[in-house]
């Protein structure tokens, strides 16, 4: 039997694709190195109108920041600064 060569093609780079094209940034958190739960207005920017945490896919935070975040928000809530 005679074994077949598989033909690999090789993808040019690409440019830009879409909206991926951008490096996402978190446009909140500009010179803010710690984010602090009294802050209420801060962190409702990260909250959706029913009080959900927003994910970081869709508010461009980083790990360290999202984790920063989620601690801010759930003692504010303790607290009674947000709801």
């Amino acid at each position: 039997m005679k074994k077949s060569k598989k033909i690999v093609r090789k993808r040019e780079p690409r440019e830009s694709f879409g909206f991926f094209s951008e490096e996402k940034r978190c446009r909140y958190l500009e010179g803010i190195r710690r984010i602090d739960h009294k802050d209420a207005e801060l962190l409702k920017k990260f909250m959706t109108e029913h009080g959900k945490i927003m994910p970081s896919r869709l508010t461009g935070t980083t790990t360290k920041q999202q984790r920063q975040l989620k601690n801010a928000i759930r003692r504010a809530r303790i607290m009674g600064f947000v709801r």
